[in-house]
């Protein structure tokens, strides 16, 4: 059965394999600071390990719902919180004809989809915070 392993910072897919006698963890995917299981990652398991047997979906629901915003002082909301803050002020920084004087119209093609990309998706989100019955302090504001 695989399943999550935290070392240090950074989480991995592993499974224990038994050895002669010994069990050995098997790292079957590095899943970063952030663990998510995507397609990619199970097509690349499934490729190097396809002996191994994962039930993905039990997997996957286990791993994508590991949100620890339930504490405030979690190492996982202060990152949120200043990466936030961060991009904010990035974009406060970039100005279209800064996309014209760019070396690459692609890099300027993909900025644009990512910030097209990025405003469905707050937009998205602030809906569901909208609709959320409960919000707690959020009930009593609008965020528009």
């Amino acid at each position: 059965m695989a399943f999550l392993r935290r070392k240090g910072n950074v989480y991995y897919l592993v499974h224990n394999v038994r050895h002669k006698g010994k069990v050995k963890q098997l790292h079957l995917a590095r899943l970063g600071e952030r663990p998510r299981i995507t397609d990619e990652v199970v097509r690349q398991v499934s490729r190097a390990h396809p002996l191994i047997d994962v039930d993905w979906s039990e997997l996957r629901e286990q791993v994508n719902g590991r949100v620890e915003l339930f504490d405030p002082n979690s190492e996982y909301v202060q990152k949120l919180v200043a990466t936030l803050r961060t991009l904010n002020l990035d974009l406060a920084d970039l100005f279209p004809p800064l996309l014209d004087v760019s070396q690459s119209p692609e890099i300027g093609h993909e900025i644009i989809t990512q910030l097209r990309l990025l405003q469905s998706t707050v937009q998205v989100k602030l809906n569901q915070f909208d609709l959320s019955q409960y919000r707690g302090v959020l009930t009593s504001q609008r965020f528009r």
